[in-house]
């Protein structure tokens, strides 16, 4: 099948969309489809043309990160867009900012299109009056709609009962991130945590910082902080006013190939998050044999419980202190990221989710004809 795909962001941008984005168009090419991928150039070293483990990517204009710079980027991708979905069997958005050039070619060339919802952005413009009535315009055009947890589905859901909605939770790439081994040992026997979050205030990762001094009155415990934002100063600060710059490290944002060996450092992986859909980090975390400490928002509830490790209340630093602690004291500690590898193998590997939207677009395409 030739699948023409559409999202705004894609590599070398680092994020959960952009990894789940080019999984899945990686893992379709391995399995026999055509794959073209429009995006952003949003990097502007990154060219305007390339072909990436098989998948062709075309970026167009990109005026700047924010609401007017993804309407104008999608806006003016249109021209580009519409002679690819001509020759394309199926068109599939993902984000809902990205849908409208895949709705006119679908109004324009019949075409089917596949809708994915995926992030907390999504989330909070469904609550917005305003905002309402063009999700749910952008949601009757899908002809099959999907969305990375089951309450991004239960909230499209009531802006719009689609008859084919369902859960699909993004997929792993199992290979790269596998176990490389145990945690190793500091000769004092402190503890490390990795927090693989983009420091943005949606993730929590203040509360994390505000935690750390009750945590280390339990337990003698550093933490890495992966990731990068505007957040960054202000939480360099706090760590500092709070008296635990000693014990974390901000190491900015990593690329997806250093992962497993930042997670092979860590004892637990921690997710503060105040919204999430699903996390493509928690689950690489989990691929990596690591324990998952999470907040019960979104889409986190749906992947860890207590037999892969525990799950703590939103913006608490109490709870999160307590529940953290009484985790990394936990005994059975290399046998929850025992599971968690078992788990995210069985129901979240990249074939699994890429032979669903194979089985999607197939079913589409042969009631097209």
């Amino acid at each position: 099948m030739r699948i023409l795909q559409q999202c705004i962001y894609f590599p070398p941008e680092v994020g959960g969309l952009e990894s789940h984005a080019y999984y899945l168009c990686r893992e379709l090419v391995r399995l026999g489809d055509e794959v073209t991928m429009v995006t952003s150039r949003s990097k502007p070293e990154a060219p305007a043309r390339e072909v990436m483990d098989g998948v062709q990517v075309i970026r167009t204009w990109f005026p700047g990160k924010s609401p007017a710079g993804w309407i104008a980027h999608t806006l003016a991708s249109i021209p580009t867009y519409l002679p690819l979905a001509r020759q394309a069997d199926v068109l599939h958005a993902q984000t809902f900012a990205s849908a409208p050039p895949a709705m006119l070619a679908q109004a324009r060339f019949g075409k089917p299109m596949v809708l994915t919802l995926h992030t907390s952005h999504f989330l909070r413009l469904a609550k917005r009056p305003a905002w309402r009535p063009v999700l749910r315009r952008i949601i009757r055009a899908a002809d099959w709609l999907l969305a990375a947890s089951e309450e991004i589905r239960d909230v499209a859901l009531e802006l719009y009962p689609h008859p084919r909605a369902e859960a699909l939770t993004n997929g792993v790439d199992t290979e790269l991130f596998r176990p490389i081994g145990a945690p190793p040992r500091t000769m004092d026997g402190r503890r490390r945590v990795i927090v693989p979050r983009r420091l943005f205030p949606k993730n929590g990762v203040e509360y994390f910082i505000r935690a750390m001094p009750l945590l280390r009155r339990e337990l003698d415990v550093e933490a890495l902080i992966v990731g990068d934002g505007p957040e960054r100063p202000r939480l360099e600060a706090l760590a500092r006013e709070l008296g635990v710059a000693d014990a974390i490290r901000f190491l900015g944002a990593r690329p997806n190939t250093e992962m497993p060996a930042l997670y092979a450092e860590a004892d637990v992986a921690v997710f503060p998050s105040l919204m999430e859909a699903t996390s493509v980090a928690a689950l690489e975390a989990m691929s990596c044999g690591r324990p998952v400490a999470a907040s019960r928002v979104g889409g986190l509830p749906e992947i860890v419980d207590e037999e892969v490790g525990t799950l703590f209340r939103p913006a608490d630093p109490e709870d999160l202190a307590a529940r953290l602690a009484a985790l990394l004291r936990d005994a059975d500690l290399a046998k929850l990221g025992r599971r968690a590898r078992d788990r995210v193998v069985q129901r979240w590997s990249l074939e699994r989710l890429a032979r669903r939207h194979q089985e999607i677009y197939r079913t589409l395409l042969n009631e097209s004809r």
